[in-house]
């Protein structure tokens, strides 16, 4: 492998990383109404993530998503499915939250806890049931492995650099969105932001399900 295919794959693996979908929108939801941490927990479950996907190109074993329509029409079912329960669950807050109050103390940091665990999995199976990431890795990664013994050695170079760049991307928003968190701390704010996260995400999973594989 070259400089070339590694400047090639990086500006690749960036414009998948900056255009619009669902893990902005998931960090755009989370930060604000959750706070910092839970975003870069959003992060975490992105990475863990792209390293199953790549790790499942590497060994051949993810290709039947290509090969069978029955296994990628499963895939895209469950990805949409839940892009649609996270929209509907953002909705029903939107529509039913009251004015928060400050949990017991004995309790926050349980509390806390779930909810970076909650958006660390969120992060995880936004990433994990979206074909497009599938194809992403079976179909434009392999293109940027060379044949030979340290094939496994550069995909996981390479799944790495995509990691490194979806870290930087959405740090950085998680960075920013935080300065706005006394902003959205409002209830009216949290009600609004819900709603309209709701929305998209409810559009991006009736989106994924027009998507094919040719």
């Amino acid at each position: 492998m070259d400089t070339t295919q590694i400047m090639a794959f990086t500006l690749v693996a960036s414009l998948l990383v900056i255009s619009p979908g669902p893990n902005g929108l998931l960090i755009a939801k989370t930060t604000p109404l959750s706070g910092k941490r839970a975003g870069f927990a959003n992060i975490a479950g992105f990475l863990t993530a792209f390293y199953l996907h790549g790790a499942l190109s590497l060994f051949g074993i993810s290709v039947i998503l290509t090969q069978s329509a029955e296994a990628f029409l499963a895939v895209k079912v469950l990805g949409a499915i839940y892009l649609v329960w996270i929209g509907l669950k953002a909705l029903i807050n939107a529509f039913t939250s009251h004015k928060s109050q400050m949990p017991p103390p004995a309790s926050q940091a349980s509390n806390h806890k779930k909810t970076l665990i909650k958006a660390y999995l969120e992060g995880f199976l936004t990433n994990t049931l979206n074909p497009k990431v599938s194809l992403f890795y079976l179909a434009a990664f392999p293109q940027f492995i060379p044949a030979g013994d340290n094939a496994l050695w550069y995909g996981m170079l390479l799944v790495s650099i995509h990691a490194l760049i979806n870290t930087l991307w959405f740090s950085t928003m998680v960075l920013l969105l935080a300065r706005l968190s006394t902003f959205t701390k409002e209830h009216i704010m949290q009600k609004l932001l819900n709603g309209i996260t709701g929305i998209i995400f409810i559009g991006f999973g009736a989106k994924l399900m027009t998507l094919h594989t040719d």
